[in-house]
């Protein structure tokens, strides 16, 4: 039988890739709705808390060891993921080649100000660390709430975090799906032919939006019985999302003579930044597999390694025994002459992405 918040769970991913399958062309209004949500929203809750908690922690109160504060990065490093979108949508988008680039630096900036920002406040009006860690809500931000606003405040500032979950849930679902539609289209994933279609009517890739949330849903099962499986799946999605980052920016540094500059670079600082980046994501990906709690047992062991050394040795095996003997790399969609005219509206860009088959 499954765990009771299944329901929920199964809903909730339903209703994401339904809106992603008939409502593409609210998409961008949706998108609208949930800039505001979050920047309002998130600073809304903040003052909120702040301003009604009895008392509030002292920022030199509690010192915290190099191994927490190690292990600790995860939240940031789990939050500042998935800016890699404003890359995957842009072939629905104009000036591909700048918008891209602007929108993962303004999505990483923001992100972090409005973080940085929220962290502060809930840990700034937390009451007792002990009943807040273990809660009955089983929720410690919840208890947060409910310590400083009341019942009535808590479930206000509930629903504003569960909506803002709720658009990230459903844009994450429309980056993936692009993601694996670009795989498909150049034949990069098992079944491409089958994935590799635009529908007529709904001007999207159907078949990539039920993969993807198919699978989301998979690797979410284990979670929602074990706190230990939800940390183990977050720390695999991260590490997954940073290493992908890493190998083209690996090959930035390797092949340094043999790259070819996009309109949108840092200039001299590009070198040097990219092998800061290597560093810091190989030191990440150490930190994600560490225990975090102690001591270590069948309840408390972080899994992730295990997780992330079976999705290596499938990646692995499958390009040694079939892939590198037939994948060729990306398939180029557009000349160079229309490359460098590249300015089509999303509209008319969406009935049948570069390369697309209709449905």
């Amino acid at each position: 039988m499954f765990p009771r918040h299944e329901g929920p769970h199964t809903l909730t991913t339903a209703l994401q890739a339904l809106i992603n399958t008939f409502g593409v062309h609210l998409l961008k209004y949706i998108n609208n709705v949930s800039i505001w949500w979050h920047a309002v929203g998130t600073t809304a809750l903040v003052i909120a808390i702040l301003a009604a908690a009895p008392t509030h922690q002292s920022a030199n109160e509690r010192a915290s060891p190099a191994y927490v504060v190690v292990v600790g990065i995860l939240m940031a490093q789990y939050t500042l993921t998935g800016f890699d979108g404003s890359a995957h949508m842009t072939e629905e988008t104009r000036n591909a080649a700048m918008s891209g680039s602007i929108g993962i630096v303004m999505a990483i900036g923001v992100s972090a100000i409005f973080g940085w920002f929220l962290i502060l406040g809930l840990l700034f009006s937390i009451q007792d660390l002990d009943a807040t860690v273990n809660s009955p809500t089983g929720q410690p931000v919840a208890q947060i709430f409910l310590d400083t606003v009341g019942e009535k405040g808590a479930i206000v500032l509930m629903v504003i975090v569960i909506g803002a979950m709720f658009f990230c849930g459903t844009f994450s679902l429309t980056s993936n799906s692009r993601m694996m539609y670009a795989f498909a289209r150049d034949g990069g994933i098992p079944g491409h032919k089958f994935f590799h279609k635009v529908s007529r009517d709904t001007k999207s890739p159907i078949r990539t939006v039920w993969l993807a949330c198919t699978l989301s849903f998979i690797l979410a099962l284990p979670s929602l019985g074990s706190s230990v499986a939800f940390s183990a799946v977050t720390s695999i999605a991260t590490i997954g999302l940073y290493i992908s980052y890493a190998i083209p920016i690996a090959l930035r540094v390797v092949y340094r003579k043999r790259f070819e500059r996009g309109p949108f670079h840092l200039g001299p600082f590009s070198y040097p930044v990219a092998i800061i980046s290597c560093v810091w994501i190989a030191f990440i990906s150490i930190a994600f597999i560490l225990p975090q709690a102690n001591p270590v047992d069948s309840q408390t062991l972080n899994c992730t390694i295990v997780a992330v050394g079976i999705v290596l040795a499938y990646c692995m095996g499958f390009w040694v025994l079939s892939a590198r003997k037939w994948f060729k790399g990306p398939i180029k969609q557009i000349t160079d002459d229309e490359a460098a005219a590249d300015s089509v509206d999303v509209a008319s860009s969406a009935e049948v992405p570069p390369g697309g088959k209709d449905e």
